[in-house]
């Protein structure tokens, strides 16, 4: 049996005290998550909510009013801190025509998603990592174009956090690359997601996850009036929508529903985003989306790349998709005074921890296998080289199929590792570990015979 260099202990709920010590922060990914400013997330929502209404149906020749003028202004956010990337940090509106289509479009609408691109540092590493949230706000009725709706928390705290991710990472270097998208559409029914997702399936970018930010800066909620602000949620499929039929008897046979690639990434952000951020439990909802809702994320998934939602713990739906107005002393809208920006600057924190670990870590091990060829109370499992980056080892993970999360995870810098534990009782991945401590997501092995 290959040597096991050390053990990590995770309880089944979060980060046990003990591990927390154990585990290791990078420097430079600690510095960036303490770099997320309340003052600037203010500052940018502040501005979105000053364009009066983003409805995606709105105006977009004013310079001042409508989404057009918001979409314009997040480019040029982008542009300014491209100026720090050393050329790295490339952004443009990506645009599109919809047709009516009886729904939620009732005339052509040149729709446009406002996107920057932080090119990775290694030519080889095809690596892509998005992360989201929609520009485009609404009230009461979707179909209104030229009411005031500020849309503060639904979305622009997704777009908030996406803007100052972008602020702060533009001035590090990743291998792998990173796109930063605020998209429009998402409330006519999740255009611009959707142009994007089936253009990233078209050209064949290589989307190795894709984050989703849809409300994550209001810390209270409706009717029970729950206030929390050390929660947040992250929503992931199980059962994968995409080529389902060619994977459910594997899933079925090996007790796999549970381990698709999208709830590997709900668990590394639940993980990483503890790691780094304190005062915060990331919360692991077991269904795509909330009960019958959809999200930006949703058009990734359905086109077969890893995605996950991330938002808030408890909604107000006093504040969401509403007319401004106060009804028996109760204030409607989506208004900035109803935020909490230290939520929402804990939450970014998770996001930025998340996709930088993930740029600079190797990417995944290749051929991972569990070996099958004799009976046995051990389990053994080998796996390759990753394809990209320098690795200093290997985390195997294990974890009882009952628990949500990994329970230990053993080092080795072995391409291989027998345990004492049986694969009848427990369940199994493997990690690259590079030389500074990032990790890439979890693969689950396949047969080795």
């Amino acid at each position: 049996m290959k040597k096991i260099y050390s053990i990590i202990l995770f309880t089944a709920v979060s980060l046990s005290i003990k591990a927390q010590t154990m585990v290791i922060r990078n420097q430079d990914i600690d510095k960036m998550v303490k770099s997320v400013s309340q003052d600037s997330l203010k500052s940018y929502i502040s501005k979105m909510v000053a364009f009066g209404t983003r409805s995606t149906l709105s105006d977009i020749k004013s310079k001042n009013r409508g989404i057009g003028a918001a979409r314009n202004w997040v480019v040029a956010k982008f542009n300014q801190f491209a100026k720090q990337s050393d050329g790295r940090l490339i952004a443009y509106l990506d645009t599109t025509t919809f047709k009516p289509d009886g729904k939620r479009v009732d005339q052509p609408t040149l729709l446009g998603n406002a996107v920057a691109v932080l090119k990775g540092t290694d030519a080889n590493d095809k690596r892509v990592y998005v992360v989201s949230g929609h520009l485009d706000s609404r009230v009461t009725d979707v179909m209104n174009r030229t009411s005031d709706a500020p849309g503060a928390n639904d979305d622009g705290s997704g777009v908030a956090g996406v803007i100052e991710a972008a602020r702060i990472m533009s001035q590090y270097k990743f291998s792998a690359t990173i796109i930063f998208v605020a998209v429009s559409g998402e409330e006519q029914s999740l255009l611009g997601s959707g142009f994007m997702a089936a253009k990233a399936k078209k050209e064949g970018w290589n989307v190795d996850a894709m984050l989703n930010n849809d409300m994550i800066g209001s810390n209270n909620s409706s009717e029970t009036q729950i206030i929390d602000n050390t929660r947040l949620r992250v929503f992931s499929e199980g059962l994968p929508s995409y080529e389902l039929d060619k994977n459910a008897k594997n899933i079925r046979q090996f007790g796999l529903e549970n381990d698709g690639k999208s709830r590997q990434l709900a668990r590394y952000v639940k993980e990483t985003g503890e790691r780094y951020v304190d005062q915060l439990e990331v919360k692991l909802i077991y269904r795509n989306d909330r009960f019958l809702r959809g999200g930006d994320h949703t058009p990734f998934v359905e086109n077969g790349f890893t995605a996950v939602r991330i938002t808030e713990m408890n909604e107000n739906f006093d504040h969401q998709h509403q007319d401004l107005r106060t009804e028996k002393g109760v204030r409607y809208g989506d208004l900035q005074e109803f935020m909490d920006f230290e939520y929402l600057r804990k939450n970014t924190g998770v996001n930025i921890a998340v996709l930088a670990n993930l740029a600079k870590a190797p990417s995944v091990p290749t051929e991972v296998k569990v070996d099958v060829k004799n009976l046995s109370n051990s389990t053994y499992l080998y796996w390759k080289a990753p394809a990209n980056g320098t690795v200093k080892g290997y985390y195997v993970l294990m974890r009882e199929t009952s628990s949500p999360v990994w329970e230990k995870k053993f080092f080795t810098t072995a391409n291989e590792l027998r345990l004492p534990y049986s694969k009848d009782n427990y369940l199994f991945a493997v990690q690259s570990v590079g030389n500074d401590d990032t990790e890439s997501l979890a693969v689950v092995p396949g047969i080795g015979r």
